[in-house]
């Protein structure tokens, strides 16, 4: 939605609060999962529902309201550029493996376990110290995450040496100065959505009261 009074910018819905508002958004934390690509599936995804994830992305907090991050979703044939990316940077990180080796062909293939991939790219704003903007992209794709999670979409955020290869960055295309810090991938679930386990807060909170 845009405002009329200020074009260009995105403003925030109503606010719609009942008595089970809190309880509904503790549910939606509670019970936000990460994926293997083993247990997606390959059915496309709806390009509406992907935008809906991006839009929550977008309402996170950032100092300064720098919105330091930045995506690039590939789906369908897209997919393709980036399996010839992480094929490329598997090769240039073990360069005494065989072209085509397992370690290779699993790194390419794995782009079409997952129909959606979305780059996550960080760019600082040079406003605020580097470490609060990164702080506020990890807000914008924990966001993304508990949206997936409430649309009972499968997703995890990936990284690892050969996805934040600076072949694969090249083939993203960001900006210079933006940094990928990793992908996204977006799919319906094959099994069924697994329950969580946490350690109590207590053994994490130390409370400093009055005497």
């Amino acid at each position: 939605m845009m405002s009329e009074l200020d074009p260009g910018f995105d403003v925030s819905p109503l606010i719609d609060r009942d008595d089970l508002s809190a309880q509904r958004l503790f549910n939606a934390l509670a019970n936000r999962r990460s994926f293997a690509l083993k247990d997606i599936t390959t059915d496309p995804v709806d390009r509406g529902a992907i935008t809906q994830l991006l839009e929550a992305a977008n309402w996170a907090p950032s100092h300064g309201k720098t919105e330091p991050w930045r995506f690039v979703v590939y789906s369908d044939a897209a997919r393709k550029k980036l399996s010839e990316a992480f094929g490329m940077a598997f090769q240039a990180l073990t360069p005494a493996q065989p072209a085509g080796s397992a370690g290779e062909l699993a790194q390419s293939q794995r782009v079409w376990l997952a129909p959606v991939w979305i780059a996550l790219g960080m760019q600082p704003s040079q406003k605020m110290p580097e470490w609060e903007d990164l702080i506020a992209f990890g807000s914008a794709v924990q966001n993304m995450h508990l949206m997936a999670g409430a649309m009972g979409l499968a997703s995890k955020w990936t990284s690892g040496a050969v996805v934040m290869h600076p072949t694969v960055a090249n083939a993203v295309g960001f900006a210079p100065d933006t940094k990928l810090y990793g992908f996204f991938y977006v799919g319906h679930l094959a099994v069924t959505w697994p329950t969580g386990q946490r350690r109590p807060i207590a053994d994490k909170v130390c409370w400093v009261e009055e005497s």
